[in-house]
């Protein structure tokens, strides 16, 4: 037995139960009164139980109706609520938002944009798992993600926020110490502290293997190098803008830097989507179409 035709049966039941009339229920539905009276007979047969005690002139409960219809009033109680509770989550803007998106991204702009965002809509927070994972969104409990790529999936909306690129840079005193590489192959000559598994630093006219005391997975920590002067790094600009514009950090064949990334925000396409969602996309978007471009 199908449970959703149950239930079609109990609320046929819950009318007549309600009405006490067959004629009165089945008007109030728009069914005929025949049919009306198959499904609760039906009903009655699949639950081995008499709800209504039926005469000519009139419809009773029976002590077991009684309790069904009982419970019925709670059954609707809860489908209300429950239409309720749709309805509101469309049209409120509370909740919680759960976002994924890389580390330097998250500490660079969205602490910003949730810190903006909540001022408008205290009722709203935020989970943020600060990764590069690509998680299938599809699959995973994420409202969000940011990712930096040319290739956002097909299967999701992405909307570009901005293209940025990466940057060779050091200190002035580390150049002052050490000179200023003239070209690219020079850089074998150099203390260039590079990211985990990044033997080669890839330039628009070669690629060249690059030298160093130290490996390290963490581009923050190749900035704090940098900064007191232990060599060249290779990070992405929108870490290290404000230190290129005042001037604690140096760039190096800018000109030269192969094609730009760009940062996506991607979500699962809804039909109903969540007001609290739409309007931190919205936001977002905006957020963005007035923050200077970083180098196309």
């Amino acid at each position: 037995m199908k449970e959703h035709k149950k239930l079609e049966r109990l609320m046929l039941f819950s009318e007549v139960a309600q009405h006490l009339s067959f004629t009165k229920a089945a008007q109030q539905l728009d069914i005929s009164r025949g049919h009306l009276s198959s499904q609760v007979r039906q009903l009655e047969k699949e639950m081995g139980l008499a709800l209504l005690i039926r005469s000519t002139r009139s419809v009773r409960l029976t002590t077991a109706g009684a309790r069904v219809l009982d419970s019925m009033h709670k059954i609707r109680h809860d489908i209300l609520n429950l239409e309720r509770n749709v309805e509101r989550e469309g049209l409120i803007i509370e909740g919680l938002i759960k976002v994924t998106a890389p580390a330097l991204f998250s500490e660079r702009y969205l602490l910003d944009i949730f810190t903006e965002f909540t001022q408008t809509h205290p009722a709203v927070s935020f989970s943020i798992e600060s990764s590069y994972k690509p998680h299938d969104l599809n699959t995973s409990n994420f409202d969000l993600a940011f990712r930096a790529t040319n290739q956002p999936p097909e299967n999701m909306l992405a909307k570009k926020l901005f293209a940025y690129q990466h940057r060779c840079c050091a200190s002035p005193t580390y150049f002052e110490r050490f000179g200023t590489p003239a070209t690219i192959h020079e850089l074998i000559n150099h203390q260039c502290l590079k990211g985990k598994d990044q033997p080669q630093w890839l330039f628009n006219s070669g690629s060249v293997e690059v030298n160093g005391r130290l490996e390290i997975n963490d581009n923050h920590f190749l900035k704090g190098l940098a900064l007191k002067g232990a060599g060249i790094v290779r990070v992405p600009e929108y870490l290290v803008e404000t230190e290129l514009k005042n001037g604690k950090l140096t760039v190096i064949f800018a000109d030269d830097m192969p094609q730009s990334l760009s940062i996506y925000m991607i979500h699962p396409q809804l039909i109903h989507q969540s007001a609290r969602l739409t309007a931190f996309i919205e936001f977002t978007q905006q957020y963005f179409s007035h923050y200077p471009t970083i180098a196309d």
